[in-house]
């Protein structure tokens, strides 16, 4: 089960460099790749936001 960016995100950078596998990518809201995401929840754990939650 992946985690997602819900519309809360500020893009503002933090879960990027806590992903250990590189499964986020930037935009205006970012983006998990569901594919690649181990749901180990570094980036939940660092959002400023709490924007990052798991996928159900």
């Amino acid at each position: 089960m992946a985690y997602k960016i819900s519309e809360d995100c500020t893009a503002c950078g933090t879960c990027i460099d806590e992903c250990p596998v590189e499964a986020i990518s930037e935009g205006d809201i970012y983006k998990i790749d569901p594919d690649v995401c181990t749901d180990c929840g570094a980036c939940a754990d660092v959002c400023p936001v709490e924007a990052i939650h798991p996928e159900q």
